[in-house]
């Protein structure tokens, strides 16, 4: 068991600071839809109201801040019902002409399994996350580098997108990032209190309802769940809300800081990090474990990893 005392960091934390490397890079202007909210249809209602939000469970981390269990208010408010996939990104990118921070950088942090040792040997890897290569000319449309490409992962979720990227997305789209209480709310699907998205039980009936690791982190990924990386958008059987992936597949940005704190005050370091939701690919048990609904992690506004993605939300009016 995790003791509630401790923390360890998680399998996605790798920051852009982590890495030396020169250059600084431009705040663009802020992207202002003009013809209506893209991709409307995919959008759920959910009508709100108080739910349990937060957990006190031993597999917990304290130090995250997970709890305590407190209750939350949330107003109506609109979720989309998959995480923003390549194909909509592509409409994104065409229509506006944006460039991406791992694009302005000129490089972005990919898991060493989709690399070879010759590329393993060229990249920069972080302190304390060394499955992690900053790899140079990774972004969306190159998710492992050089020489790859989203062809035939259209339906799969956008990654190498920063907080910044992604609030970019949502601005032409007419949305917004959901808050932590929005996510969580729409994440556990109706459920109080349960473990994860679906319920206590991690595998009901022998089945798998996340992309998750499986195997020996970060050595061996025996792919029971039949992916290595990200899988779909529409993959696994959604939540009570209708909602897909909501637990692993790709990390989410949200809105709000990640230290609750700093969400009331006027004027925070740019540095400070945003919180992000739902776990990924290679979470694990026997590592961090942030595939549970409650979990949280964070990174820098402009960090970017293969297994960081997004989805939208909007006031309801």
């Amino acid at each position: 068991m995790h003791s509630n005392h401790t923390t360890k960091p998680s399998c996605c934390s790798a920051s852009r600071g982590s890495i030396a490397k020169e250059g600084t890079v431009n705040q663009q202007a802020t992207l202002k839809n003009t013809d209506g909210i893209k991709f409307k249809e995919k959008m759920v209602y959910l009508s709100g109201g108080e739910f349990l939000m937060g957990t006190e469970d031993r597999d917990g981390f304290s130090a995250d801040d997970e709890g305590p269990i407190r209750k939350v208010n949330v107003k109506p408010f609109y979720i989309d019902k998959t995480s923003v996939s390549n194909r909509e990104f592509t409409q994104f990118i065409d229509e506006t002409g944006y460039k991406t921070d791992a694009e302005k950088y000129g490089w972005s942090f990919v898991f060493y399994k989709f690399l070879s040792e010759e590329q393993q040997r060229k990249f920069q890897q972080p302190q304390g996350t060394p499955w992690w290569f900053a790899v140079e000319k990774a972004y969306w449309y190159q998710p492992v580098g050089e020489g790859s490409g989203v062809e035939d992962r259209m339906e799969h979720p956008v990654i190498h997108v920063s907080w910044n990227d992604a609030k970019a997305f949502c601005d032409w789209a007419g949305k917004r990032l959901p808050t932590e209480k929005e996510w969580e709310f729409a994440a556990r699907g109706g459920l109080e209190q349960k473990k994860y998205v679906w319920g206590d039980e991690l595998h009901p009936n022998g089945e798998h309802y996340c992309n998750i690791w499986q195997g020996d982190f970060p050595r061996t990924n025996t792919e029971e769940d039949g992916y290595l990386g990200t899988a779909p958008v529409e993959s696994f059987p959604p939540n009570g809300y209708g909602l897909y992936n909501m637990a692993g597949n790709v990390w989410e940005w949200c809105s709000n800081w990640f230290d609750k704190s700093l969400n009331l005050s006027p004027k925070v370091d740019p540095q400070a990090p945003k919180a992000m939701r739902g776990g990924s690919y290679l979470c694990h048990y026997s590592y961090c474990n942030r595939y549970r609904v409650a979990a949280r992690s964070s990174n820098t506004m402009d960090s970017s990893t293969g297994n960081l993605g997004f989805r939208c939300a909007r006031d309801a009016k």
